[in-house]
């Protein structure tokens, strides 16, 4: 299993458009990918999932990742996050 925490830094924290494009980005991976803000966790891949979250800026989220692409996945997640978010 890999995992990191992450801030959010932009100001309309994990809305649909960049949510759209997180989602579009970890599709193609095998591992199971998700995102956890308080006591509540998505999978990655789920657009509405990662809405429910209510994610806004200054939040602090961890992203973890656990399966054959694990590393890969991690690293695709952390690249995208650190640019659009």
């Amino acid at each position: 299993m890999k995992e990191f925490r992450y801030v959010i830094t932009d100001p309309l924290g994990i809305h649909a458009r960049p949510a759209g494009e997180l989602v579009k980005e970890l599709t193609g991976f095998r591992s199971e990918i998700t995102l956890t803000k308080g006591e509540k966790t998505a999978e990655a891949r789920r657009i509405f999932g990662l809405m429910s979250l209510g994610v806004k800026q200054g939040d602090e989220i961890l992203v973890r990742a656990e399966g054959p692409d694990e590393e890969a996945a991690i690293q695709a997640a952390e690249k995208i996050l650190t640019s659009r978010f």
